[in-house]
């Protein structure tokens, strides 16, 4: 070979070398997803005489799914066939860069958050991802496995919408852009309402136009809480649709409906799955704090998919993208009954610190319940930590019995075991006060509480958290007015803003 096309051949491996290591430095912030395959035509996959019939039926229940062999309850025989028939496709579960490793399921590529095991099947050491053990350990050989085969057909339905209640004109605009978007696909649109603004209702023409089209729509939520009180009002308002209702410890195992309604953390386990991906609180923790629950967001939507984002409280980087003209968004400043937003009070305690480590709240809290304007309102009190949730519950059952005649006293937080009971305890108004942590301040209704914050100058409660806090209360047209107060032992940066943004929605809400 010539100088000169050793010069040539030199040139071009460097030209491949500059370029591959271009698109791994661009993966690293950007990645891509094309290593998930697709489903195919039934034309593409081998002849329907090779797959019986009865295992069409899998589609729905494997379609947009990313999951481990054991993941897969199926028969070895039926497993094989299955395989031989080109209806699942093998991936590897951890692709390799310059830089390190990503996890294909979490997006994980913290070198940290990787460690080496050995393997009980070949017997040697291999690397696997301790971000997502919990939902299974994936190692580096073995493969995740993708539905390949037809792809599920849903009902063709007309009507499926049966909710028959009536927006408002604020609601009825962000309504239809919703429905443009999800019908156009392809989009992001972000809904900026303030708490109790009537979100789910927003939301149900355009998914009944999703659904009469034979997309698959999924509504994700941060907090397992919000999935299990949104579940029967959409069953009730899609009677005729295959719903499935998705987070740790739910009964359905499946996730085959058409409308999947989640937690953030089982998007985990989809790949290109939904026609329509809605993303609700998309400010909230964890979805906020956990870079896996944006990446397996952004997995489980379909190329093509429509995304629609919810929020009372956007966080800068989505006004940035607002304001950029990056992000479409649709404002809605006023609660569905046109009454404002109630306004909180701060209560200074120079005694707050101590009380607190008594287990009690400051003395003004208990001069305040002597006061109220509704004494027959529930009661919600926020406290900074779980410890304190438990121990505050003990300390002052007794007080508020014997003084207040508040006999049913109740504490929760995200690690309670009965969590779910004695939020439907009080909502049943079975319960007089509930003691909480942050769990509860977004996704849940009451329709009459007050709503106390204690030690409201705490790192916990942001802006973001106070706003939500105070959007509790006054949510029913029978009682809008209810008082929420921030017992602090001085004001923080945090409380005075969710004071000022709560004032802006209110006056915003008059010009409508």
């Amino acid at each position: 070979m010539s100088r000169l096309n050793l010069a040539g051949h030199q040139s071009w491996k460097e030209l491949v070398f500059i370029f591959h290591l271009f698109t791994s430095i661009q993966s690293y912030f950007h990645p891509t997803f094309d290593w998930i395959p697709s489903t195919n035509k039934p034309s593409e996959v081998a002849s329907k005489k090779e797959i019986p019939e009865k295992y069409f039926v899998h589609a729905k229940r494997f379609a947009g799914k990313l999951l481990l062999k054991e993941e897969i309850p199926l028969d070895a025989s039926e497993w094989s066939e299955l395989l031989h028939a080109r209806a699942f496709e093998a991936v590897n579960s951890i692709e390799g860069h310059w830089w390190g490793w990503r996890c294909r399921r979490c997006g994980n590529k913290l070198r940290r958050q990787f460690a080496n095991i050995p393997c009980a099947r070949c017997n040697e050491t291999h690397l696997y991802c301790r971000n997502c053990v919990g939902m299974g350990r994936v190692l580096q050989c073995q493969p995740l496995y993708v539905w390949t085969g037809s792809p599920p057909e849903w009902p063709v339905q007309e009507n499926v919408c049966r909710w028959e209640g009536q927006l408002t004109n604020a609601q009825r605009h962000a309504s239809d852009r919703i429905k443009e978007v999800m019908e156009a696909g392809n989009g992001e649109l972000l809904i900026w309402a303030v708490c109790g603004a009537g979100k789910t209702e927003m939301l149900f023409e355009g998914i009944g136009s999703s659904l009469e089209a034979g997309k698959r729509v999924c509504l994700a939520t941060p907090r397992a809480d919000v999935v299990r009180e949104l579940l029967p009002r959409f069953k009730q308002a899609f009677p005729d649709v295959s719903i499935s209702g998705l987070y740790g410890g739910s009964e359905d195992k499946t996730g085959d409906g058409q409308l999947v309604l989640a937690t953030t953390h089982q998007l985990l386990r989809f790949a290109r799955a939904f026609d329509v991906l809605i993303i609700d609180e998309i400010d909230a923790f964890p979805y906020h704090k956990d870079p896996s629950l944006p990446f397996a967001a952004a997995r489980a939507a379909k190329k093509e998919a429509a995304r629609v984002y919810l929020t009372a409280t956007p966080r800068k980087e989505e006004r940035r993208r607002i304001d950029s003209g990056q992000l479409e968004s649709a404002f809605v400043p006023v609660r569905f009954h046109g009454h404002p937003l109630p306004v909180p009070r701060f209560m200074l305690s120079n005694r707050m610190k101590k009380s607190l480590r008594q287990n009690l709240p400051p003395d003004n809290f208990f001069e305040w319940l002597k006061h109220r304007q509704q004494p027959n309102r529930q009661l919600l009190i926020f406290v900074p930590h779980v410890e304190l949730a438990g121990k505050m519950e003990k300390a002052i059952g007794l007080v508020l019995n014997n003084q207040f005649g508040l006999s049913a006293v109740s504490s929760v937080h995200a690690a309670d075991e009965d969590r779910e009971e004695k939020v439907r305890q009080f909502r049943n108004k079975q319960l007089n006060v509930l003691i909480t942590t942050t769990i509860l301040e977004r996704g849940v209704t009451f329709p009459s509480v007050d709503v106390a914050v204690l030690d409201a100058g705490h790192s916990v409660f942001d802006e973001a958290a106070l706003v939500q806090i105070a959007g509790r209360a006054g949510r029913s047209p029978d009682d809008p007015d209810g008082e929420v107060l921030f017992f602090h032992a001085g004001k923080t940066n945090a409380m005075v803003a969710s004071v000022r943004s709560i004032q802006a929605m209110n006056k915003r809400a008059v010009r409508i």
